[in-house]
């Protein structure tokens, strides 16, 4: 039975019947934004057992597990580091496969039946978890009380299943029931990527590119003050130094600065510019920026110049409590330099420096812990593939 999901405007019946069949055992074939896919309930092992006897699937090739939230994601991934949380706020909703390690104690996969757990865990006991950005499928986990066991929908060899006629085709009447909503959105297959601890390896480059995925594993440091115009461009420019001096790369870590009062594309005050300048640093292309959602939305840690600014920004974004804290290791303030001489802009940026060079250590522990390993590779700072991954669609 094919049902047309752009054929109807009220797809709630069609949902009730998919979910239906996941609960009562059967595999469902369903859209996904990258390609479609073959679905089970992850309770019923009968089921997933049916699914790999569809696919083909050999013992060697891992399902991937599909929850509704990257919220419920984390129920499966206990104590991710913070390079796999930044990657699954980046790109979940999204074409990306993530693969960690099982926690054989804390893991919500140690509560799935014995036989889909095999089903699930690859050779080198890690889960492969994705989170799809589909309307359709979106609402029927909503209503299932456990994560869809999910793989694309063709064999070896046989053409990427980018619409239902092509499944329909490969499958015929194996599957009871397929959801056509047309042409997926992307595609290809998800990206997959392995985690352990703060690295990763792509395993397949799929939707995401192997150069978005660079972009996407950044640190991203965000230095705030009031106009984002003296004190925070002055911090992000120091940072920005000592980052490259510490690390052999200045684009290691991304920094930003904004300003709780800022307007937009100002630039850099006269004595900030003078000051930068000194030291051989270039301010003149500072364009100064408010702080927003955009910004926010991707900052791992955000370092305030005073205590206003940190409560300025938790009362508005509170749940960002563990991620934002005063430049100044003592709670204090750094003072604002506005409109005073090039003597205090300089006192300012020394006591920014200083500020700075305290946290270097911790950024490099928690933030870049790569570094550690390859530290003796790198020039001193002074005082400061495999290429498929089986059925992980």
């Amino acid at each position: 039975m094919i049902f047309d999901v752009q054929a109807t405007s009220d797809p709630r019946d069609i949902v009730h019947r998919t979910v239906q069949a996941l609960v009562e055992g059967q595999v469902v074939g369903v859209p996904t934004e990258t390609v479609y896919g073959l679905a089970a309930s992850s309770l019923c092992e009968k089921a997933v057992e049916r699914l790999c006897e569809l696919k083909g699937c050999g013992d060697d090739n891992p399902l991937a597990i599909s929850v509704r939230s990257c919220d419920a994601a984390l129920d499966f991934m206990p104590g991710l580091s913070s390079l796999g949380r930044r990657l699954s706020q980046r790109c979940w909703p999204g074409p990306l496969t993530l693969v960690v390690p099982h926690d054989s104690k804390r893991s919500a996969a140690n509560h799935l039946p014995a036989a889909v757990q095999r089903r699930v865990l690859g050779a080198d006991g890690c889960l492969g978890i994705r989170v799809v950005d589909h309307r359709i499928l979106a609402h029927i986990q909503r209503y299932l009380s456990a994560p869809l066991i999910l793989t694309s929908a063709c064999n070896n060899g046989s053409p990427l299943p980018t619409t239902a006629k092509v499944v329909a085709e490969e499958f015929g009447a194996k599957l009871p029931l397929l959801l056509d909503d047309g042409p997926t959105r992307y595609g290809g297959a998800s990206t997959v990527v392995q985690i352990v601890g703060n690295r990763w390896e792509l395993l397949r480059e799929g939707v995401i590119e192997q150069a978005a995925m660079n972009q996407f594993a950044k640190p991203v440091i965000v230095l705030v003050c009031t106009g984002n115009t003296c004190r925070s461009p002055m911090a992000q420019t120091l940072l920005r130094e000592h980052i490259r001096r510490r690390f052999g790369d200045d684009d290691a870590v991304r920094v930003m600065s904004a300003g709780v009062a800022a307007g937009s594309n100002s630039g850099a005050s006269p004595q900030a510019i003078e000051v930068m300048d000194e030291r051989g640093l270039d301010l003149g292309d500072h364009c100064s920026r408010p702080l927003d959602d955009a910004v926010m939305n991707v900052a791992d840690l955000v370092l305030t110049m005073t205590r206003g600014h940190r409560a300025a920004i938790l009362a508005a974004w509170p749940e960002m409590h563990d991620r934002v804290f005063t430049l100044r290791r003592d709670g204090g303030d750094v003072s604002d330099p506005v409109g005073m001489s090039v003597e205090v802009y300089r006192a300012c940026a020394e006591q920014i420096e200083e500020e700075l060079l305290k946290w270097l250590p911790i950024l490099e522990e928690e933030v870049y812990p790569e570094s550690q390993q390859e530290k003796k590779n790198l020039p001193d700072a002074g005082p400061m593939q495999r290429d498929n991954e089986g059925d992980l669609e």
